[in-house]
Order: structure tokens, then C-alpha cells, then sequence
């Protein structure tokens, strides 16, 4: 009999479902995009319902057109956009606020609390993060505080918070779970315990009794309930993986080894690095984090954030209208030399790590008469390539460990000229993987080990494959020039909002 696993991928802008074979091929995929609600400068939020339903229509489109029997459905895996935080009645499953995404920042004023109250070093300790708005903990904060007796219902167990992970776990089996993965991106998660962090918990006045399970990010969370409307026939199938999204895509990458490292190009980008059994504490603000945990052992990994990446290339698209596709902004980027002194830097919200600016915001630089769309595409696709480039020399400064290959994923990953100009300007190969969707490939391993479809990661290790190897073709002292421009771009787009 055929065997699949389906891989739920609940991302930021957009929910799919992904059939794998267990050759870790692509059978099918849907794809089913959601609105971003903007309430205010610098507020992101999503309709937990939304991304529910969202998810679980790709999950019909797929069995339906891929003509796959829900019998052969050994496994069911998911990875989420981590850090957006939901909290929902545990009688009725309603949820009592929008989700808070972790691209909000709308909690930096609170962040600026912890940190004057002398929390800042306890955090990093604890958890491998930093004080920031990004991770979930102050959403949950601003939550409860304002929910009609927030605080009171959440105190008396009527209650349950969840990263998208743990929505979705809910919902498809009933139990209240979550991952080392994701967990370890609440701000209340101690990476070395493995527990949440009694002295978070009580500074933010979080009750633990709405907080998550915490389970291996391979093994059975539950099975599917048989009263999901369209999805009654999938009823026993087991959710056995889950991560959240970068850690997902990590495994995906088969960086299974400490110094392996690779980048998702999305609408956010991240870097992480293969750290292996014990955490690797930054000194230079990236976050020291937990890579998954199978059985009993815990991979950790270092990782840093570009939060708006693809987005950018969004932007363009539907909100400057200077693109009417994605693929066109390679199109015109190939069509000019270079950005002709133009710096993009992406701040919507915020820049991320090594920055970590709550107030920065977005800045197109250099513009002159002479100034194309053309300049503005390849200078938006630049500005990805420098962050990523930023994060790549800080990790190797904190790791001890000079990077010899960046394993490419990711939608935007697909843009060649972007991938080029990431490999000139770090000097070294960037490897696209042969499947860009390493995210959704990750968790589908995940959950195929836990049912001992794989048997083990040399198994997995075995199956990865690589598309096309990127190599450095610029004269270095023109990459130091470019970067250089960069460093004055990013100097003017910080601190812009007023604290």
C-alpha cells in the first residue's frame, strides 16, 4: 500500500499543505493565503480562525486532487510561524482575541519595562533570548490585560495560550501541546531545565495552568478527532511531528551536525546553525535556541532574524504596485548591473537580530533622478542578501566556526540573482536545496522517524538533495564597497520612531 505523510505549514501570510511521499518527494500542495489585519502602525494580528480554516482547507484540496486514500495517511506533521500568540476558551475553543504575530510591536513599550527591571541578563540565561516584542510571552501579557477579566479567567483554568502549533494541534486532536521547538521561543521557556521559568512567569503574572504541554518534536501528539467537518475519514491519524518553522527547515536541510547551518528565505529570513547537544551562548545578540528534541536528546542552535524579507518583495507588489508578480522582480533586478547606489532596508517592524531595533523602521536610500524600478527591485533583493549577511558574520563570531556553506530554502529562495549576490558578498557557496519547501520536508521527517517510517538520521541524511551551488564571482574590494553603503543605510533607518 501507498504510504504519505502530510505536512501542514502554517505560515505568516499563508497556509499549505504538502503531500510527501516517503522518498521525500512532492505529490502535491495547495496553498491558501489569509488577510493581515493592521490595526495600528507597527500592530500585525491574524484571525486565529482564519488561519484554522485556512489549514484545513488545503488539507481537503490536497486529498481530494492528489487522489490519495485517507488510509494511506501514515502521519500528519506541522510547522507554524512561531512567536504569534493566541489564547481561546478551553470549554468552547473560542478564541478571545485576534492572534498577536510575532511581527507586532505592539508590547516594545512593556519589553522597555523588563528591561529597566533588570531582567535582561536572567532572560538570556534562561532562555537564549533577548527582551523583546518578538517572542510570545508579552503578547500573552497584553492579552490577558486586555480580555474583559483576563487575568481572573486565565488564573481560574477557563484559559489555554498556544503558539499557531498548538492552535492547530487543538483543534485537529483535542490536546492542549507543544514542542521543544516552540516552546523554546516563548520567553518563558528555560532551554536548559526544559520547564517553564518560574521567575518569568511570575514578573509577567502568567498563570502556568495556560500554558502547553511541552513534548519531543517527534512523537505522537494525539490523533484526529472524527468530528472535523471534510476530514472525518483522516479520524486516527497521528499528528507525530512538529517544529516551528526554522527549526523544521533545519532538519529539512539535514544540518544534522554542529557548524551546519542554513538560511530560509521567507517573509522573514533566518539563519540558524547547528550548535548540537549543548547551547552555545551568544555575546553578540543572537538567540541561543533549541533546535528540536527527538526522544530524549535535545539539539540546540543558534539563529538570528531578519523579520521583513519577502515581505519586502510583497510590498512591492501590492502595495507600491511596481510589480505585478513575484517572479517579475528577478526579471527587472537581472535587467540592471546593480541597484546604482540605491539601499533598501526593510524595517516594517523592527529590525532583528544584530540589531535589535523595536524602533527602526523602512528606508529606501540613494534615490536620485536616474532611479528605475529596475534600481528599486535589486535593491530590495540586495538589502535581503546584506541582512542575511550581517547575521552570517555575527554567528560566526559567537559560534568560534567560520561558514563554509549556507544551505538555501525558502519561496524566495528561487531568485537566482539573489542567491549570486548572498554567495559574492559572504564568499563562500550558498547550496539551494533541490526541495525549497525544507520546512515542510523537516516536519514530514519529523513525523516519519516518530513512526519509524525512517529509521534513524543517517537514513534522513541520505535522502537530501542539492539544486544548484551558488559560488562567489564579484572582486572582493567591490563587495566591501557594496557593504559599506549598507552599514550607512542601516544607520539612518534606526531608532526612526520615537520611544
Amino acid at each position: 500500500m501507498r504510504r504519505f505523510i502530510l505536512s501542514l505549514d502554517q505560515g505568516t501570510t499563508s497556509s499549505r499543505t504538502i503531500l510527501f511521499d516517503l522518498n521525500c518527494r512532492i505529490v502535491d500542495s495547495a496553498q491558501s493565503e489569509f488577510p493581515q489585519i493592521y490595526p495600528a502602525a507597527g500592530y500585525v494580528e491574524h484571525d486565529p480562525y482564519d488561519i484554522l480554516e485556512s489549514q484545513l482547507k488545503t488539507v481537503r484540496e490536497v486529498l481530494k486532487r492528489a487522489n490519495v486514500l485517507p488510509k494511506e495517511v501514515a502521519a500528519i506533521g506541522i510547522t507554524n510561524q512561531r512567536e504569534t500568540a493566541i489564547v481561546w476558551e478551553k470549554e468552547t475553543g473560542k478564541p478571545v482575541h485576534n492572534a498577536i504575530v510575532w511581527q507586532c510591536r505592539r508590547t516594545a513599550p512593556l519589553c522597555e519595562e523588563l528591561i529597566k527591571s533588570g531582567l535582561k541578563n536572567h532572560v538570556q540565561e534562561t532562555t537564549g533570548l533577548i527582551i523583546d516584542a518578538y517572542f510570545s510571552a508579552t503578547k500573552i501579557r497584553y492579552i490577558l490585560d486586555h480580555i474583559p477579566n483576563g487575568q481572573e479567567r486565565a488564573e481560574s483554568g477557563e484559559l489555554l495560550f498556544g503558539t499557531v502549533d498548538s492552535w492547530l494541534i487543538w483543534n485537529l486532536t483535542g490536546r492542549h501541546a507543544t514542542d521543544y521547538s516552540n516552546a523554546a521561543r516563548t520567553m518563558l521557556f528555560n532551554i536548559h531545565t526544559l520547564d517553564y521559568d518560574d521567575v518569568l512567569l511570575s514578573q509577567l503574572n502568567i498563570p502556568r495552568c495556560i500554558l502547553p504541554e511541552i513534548l519531543p518534536s517527534s512523537c505522537i501528539f494525539g490523533e484526529v478527532k472524527p468530528c472535523i467537518q471534510g476530514l472525518e475519514a483522516l479520524a486516527g491519524v497521528p499528528v507525530a511531528g512538529v517544529a516551528g518553522d526554522q527549526q523544521a527547515a533545519l532538519f529539512g536541510q539535514a544540518c544534522f551536525s554542529p557548524g551546519q547551518a542554513k538560511c530560509t528565505y521567507g517573509t522573514g529570513s533566518f539563519l540558524m546553525m547547528q550548535t548540537g547537544n549543548k547551547p552555545v551562548k551568544s555575546e553578540n545578540r543572537l538567540l541561543t535556541t533549541i533546535a528540536w528534541g527527538i526522544k530524549d536528546q535535545i539539539s540546540y542552535a543558534l539563529e538570528g532574524s531578519v523579520f521583513n524579507s519577502g515581505s519586502g518583495i510583497k510590498w512591492l507588489k501590492d502595495e507600491l504596485g511596481l510589480i505585478s508578480d513575484d517572479p517579475e522582480i528577478d526579471i527587472l533586478a537581472e535587467s540592471v548591473e546593480d541597484s546604482n547606489g540605491v539601499y533598501f532596508v526593510s524595517a516594517f517592524t523592527g529590525l532583528g537580530a544584530p540589531y535589535w531595533d523595536m524602533y527602526a523602521r523602512g528606508a529606501m536610500l540613494g534615490i536620485t533622478r536616474a532611479t528605475t524600478k529596475a534600481h528599486m527591485c535589486r535593491a530590495v533583493l540586495d538589502g535581503i542578501a546584506y541582512q542575511v549577511y550581517d547575521l552570517a558574520r555575527t554567528m560566526e563570531m559567537d559560534s568560534g566556526c567560520k561558514l563554509i556553506e549556507i544551505r538555501a530554502d525558502g519561496g524566495a529562495s528561487v531568485s537566482d540573482i539573489m542567491l549570486q549576490f548572498q554567495s559574492d558578498i559572504l564568499r563562500i557557496p550558498v547550496n539551494r536545496a533541490k526541495c525549497v519547501e525544507s520546512t515542510a520536508l523537516g516536519v514530514s521527517l519529523l513525523a516519519g522517524l516518530a513512526i519509524g517510517e525512517y529509521k534513524d538520521l543517517d537514513d534522513i541524511k541520505r535522502r537530501w538533495e542539492s539544486d544548484r551551488i551558488f559560488t562567489p564571482g564579484m572582486d572582493s574590494s567591490k563587495c566591501g564597497s557594496y557593504i559599506r553603503g549598507w552599514h550607512r543605510a542601516v544607520e539612518r533607518a534606526k531608532s526612526w520612531e520615537e520611544n
